[in-house]
């Protein structure tokens, strides 16, 4: 069991140099945009039913890199957690996610938003848990 001491095995320093290069990755991006309207989304989005799922159809540049950058920031947040119930979480949406590009691919965001909707029943569970009673660890 952890100490109130030992925040886990991301610390202070970790925290701060994660932030500074994600922060200056950003500023990198935004600064080399030509025009303040390629920072909103102007491109046309379709959706489309297909069987009983929806595709989605957004003309976005580097799309899976945008997307793999979203999974990191997501998902990456809950794993090296203090609580065994969010570090659960996030090792079954990290699994989920790749499943559901493997399986359902044209169809992705809506399976994964589906799954991530059930896989949430974890985090019910984690608010749930009775007042005053210690974190899992």
């Amino acid at each position: 069991m952890r100490s109130a001491a030992d925040p886990g095995c991301w610390g202070a320093t970790a925290d701060l140099v994660a932030g500074t290069v994600i922060s200056a990755a950003g500023i990198v991006c935004l600064a080399r945009m030509r025009r303040a309207r390629d920072c909103l989304a102007t491109r046309p989005v379709t959706a489309e039913i297909r069987g009983r799922t929806i595709g989605y159809g957004v003309n976005v540049p580097w799309m899976p890199l945008g997307l793999t950058g979203h999974l990191f920031d997501t998902l990456g947040a809950l794993l090296p957690g203090g609580d065994r119930r969010l570090r659960t979480l996030g090792a079954v949406l990290t699994a989920g996610a790749p499943a559901c590009s493997a399986l359902w691919r044209p169809e992705f965001a809506s399976t994964w938003c589906a799954f991530a909707a059930v896989a949430s029943l974890l985090v019910l569970g984690w608010v749930r848990r009775p007042r005053g009673a210690p974190p899992v660890t």
